[in-house]
C-alpha cells in the first residue's frame, strides 16, 4: 500500500497567511529597533498602516 500526499494548491487562506507572516515580520523589526519594552500602540499602528479610529464619527460623517 503506498501513501502519497498530495500537493495543495494555493489557496486564500494561505495568501492570508502570508500577509500575516508578513506584517508580524514588520512588528518584529519595529519592536527590535524600538527604546523600550513594549510598542506604543500609535507605533504599532503606523507599523501595520492603521488609520487611527476617529471617535464619534458615524455614517455619513
Amino acid at each position: 500500500m503506498r501513501c502519497v500526499a498530495g500537493l495543495r494548491s494555493a489557496t486564500v487562506q494561505d495568501h492570508v497567511a502570508l500577509v500575516e507572516i508578513e506584517l508580524i515580520g514588520e512588528l518584529m523589526i519595529a519592536a527590535s529597533a524600538a527604546d523600550g519594552e513594549r510598542l506604543s500602540s500609535d507605533l504599532i499602528d503606523e507599523v501595520l498602516k492603521v488609520e487611527p479610529e476617529r471617535r464619534g464619527a458615524g455614517p455619513g460623517d
